[in-house]
């Protein structure tokens, strides 16, 4: 080979590697292909993302409880082998299936295995282990999103801005941590903002108890008289939060909200009747029950077809004599019975936020009323008539509060969780004149006498008087057994001398309940006497000074 050869074949192979040196150098000096290099070795993990707060009227958290903690699982038979006895039953699958992929990966553990040198993460749990008011909270799915309840109206409010954190871990091909390198934790930080209540925890937690002791299916609701805010809402039966698939699977009625859903109301709609005809100033009105009425050729009976004898007002609402109520229906009128029923809130739906509400319920129109077959039935409380637990708790809130109707409250206020302050007032309750103050009080001192005297004595506390109503309304609905399911009601206020608290108890779908909705509407009464504010240190105070000989006794106990 001539040397001019060997010169030009050296220029080519120094050309050759010019120009690969300097697509070296483009490459290095290339971002893009630097951060596509670098996403090729570090793997990024998600953990939850915290979301803003409920809670009740005084402050208190109803939905952050707790920690709740994820491992680092790497990939290989020894991770899983260490993991395996820390993870819940629901994850034991995702921790088999994953054993042997190819990057690291975050499974739930029940505590905090980093003192056994395994990567643990805490994140804020949410709901405590026994619910509190689940079906008005609703729940979230697994990404943290709003799927019914509270949780799904205030998504946007609960969702937005979340503080985010994330796991980075540098790996190699096979999913392991490169040697040296530890895994990060990435937090950005949100600003979130919760949803204060006019629930209180205190108030629901006992009426939670009432009723579990003494219900399976049915709701309980407390509403302030003067300011109609809820301070319980009740729905059984339960669900689990945390465990939601076991109620679909069941595919029971758990995930009703009964409060919010409309049901036969039968008697419980007798006062509505009572305050139209105390506003057209025929408290005078007499009827002579014979235990059965036949209007055109159907006949409507009292329960057992009792004859009552000479009914007024007040011994009517007493006995809930079905045939008084019919006579006096009939002589309001279909379009002054449906125009009073609307005034008190049937028939319109308690709006909560979102696309939460109650159910409209079912009000026929003064039209649907000349009907009179339909103007009898709706007039004891049946026929097409339809209400919901929150809008006989409206209407019996009204005959407590001197005859003004408020809406039914819910919620107080979204706030911002740094400092507590108030950013959006939730409470605005729209108010209205049903009835005058005079007949207001009559209408009290008539549902107290049904309690002292009459078919309510069950409702009655140890503390204070009572006034109320009874209701058993037919479903049409019937069992495997022939025996018709009906809706028990007792709705009422508590104490009738100086009313703070409207209370509603419903039963649904029962023969008949183990324990009346009367007997349950006093537990409560008694619950709020002893929540009282002192009331616990009063007790104690009084058990001390009999240690010593110098009890003194309450006669009014």
């Amino acid at each position: 080979m001539t040397t001019r050869r060997l010169v030009a074949l050296f220029g080519v192979f120094l050309a050759a590697y010019g120009v690969v040196m300097g697509r070296l150098f483009l490459l290095a000096r290339n971002r893009t292909f630097a951060d596509t290099a670098q996403a090729q070795t570090v793997t990024t993990l998600q953990l939850d993302s915290s979301r803003g707060n409920i809670y009740d009227c005084k402050g208190r958290n109803l939905t952050a409880y707790g920690v709740e903690y994820y491992a680092l699982s790497i990939p290989g038979e020894s991770s899983y082998a260490r993991l395996f006895n820390y993870v819940p039953y629901a994850g034991q699958s995702l921790l088999y299936s994953r054993r042997n992929s190819h990057e690291p990966f975050l499974v739930p553990v029940e505590e905090d295995l980093s003192a056994q040198g395994i990567y643990t993460y805490a994140v804020p749990g949410r709901y405590f282990p026994v619910p509190v008011a689940p079906h008005l909270l609703g729940y979230v799915n697994g990404e943290g999103e709003g799927v019914s309840g509270l949780e799904l109206a205030f998504d946007d409010v609960l969702g937005s801005q979340r503080t985010q954190q994330s796991v980075q871990c540098v790996t190699t091909a096979q999913g392991n941590l490169v040697t040296g390198s530890e895994p990060q934790l990435i937090t950005r930080q949100g600003q979130s903002a919760g949803v204060m209540l006019t629930l209180d925890e205190t108030i629901q937690r006992a009426c939670e108890g009432v009723a579990q002791k003494n219900m399976t299916q049915g709701c309980v609701l407390v509403m302030e008289v003067d300011s109609a805010r809820v301070r319980a809402s009740v729905s059984l039966p339960e669900f689990d939060p945390n465990a939601v698939e076991k109620s679909i699977e069941a595919q029971d009625t758990s995930l009703l909200n009964r409060v919010l859903c409309q049901y036969n109301v039968g008697s419980v709609f007798k006062p509505v009747l009572a305050a139209a005809a105390l506003e057209k100033t025929w408290d005078w009105y007499t009827y002579d029950c014979e235990g059965s009425v036949d209007l055109n050729g159907h006949v409507y009976r009292c329960a057992l077809s009792r004859a009552h004898g000479q009914m007024n007002l007040t011994s009517a609402l007493e006995k809930s004599c079905n045939c008084f109520f019919i006579e006096l229906g009939l002589k309001l009128g279909g379009e002054a019975v449906s125009r009073a029923a609307k005034d008190f809130g049937f028939g319109d739906a308690v709006y909560l936020a979102g696309g939460l509400q109650s159910a409209e319920g079912n009000l026929p129109d003064a039209q649907r009323l000349e009907d009179l077959g339909q103007l009898a039935s709706v007039s004891f409380g049946q026929g097409e008539l339809l209400a919901t637990p929150v809008q006989v708790a409206g209407a019996f809130n009204a005959i407590a509060a001197d005859g003004v109707w408020r809406t039914p409250s819910f919620l107080e206020a979204v706030i911002d969780e740094t400092s507590g302050a108030a950013v959006q007032s939730l409470y605005a309750p729209e108010s209205r004149r049903v009835v005058s103050e005079e007949n207001a009080a009559a209408l009290q001192e008539m549902l107290a006498s049904v309690v002292e005297y009459g078919l309510g004595k069950d409702a009655q506390p140890l503390h204070g008087r009572a006034a109320g109503k009874t209701g058993t309304a037919q479903t049409g609905v019937f069992n495997e057994a022939g025996e018709e399911l009906m809706n028990y009601w007792f709705a009422g206020f508590w104490p009738a001398e100086d009313p703070r608290y409207t209370i509603v108890v419903m039963q649904d779908g029962t023969p008949e309940p183990a324990v009346s909705c009367g007997e349950i509407f006093a537990q409560i009464c008694e619950s709020l006497y002893w929540l009282e504010p002192g009331r616990y240190e009063g007790l104690e105070n009084a058990q001390t000074e009999g240690l010593t000989g110098e009890i003194s006794v309450d006669n009014d106990a």
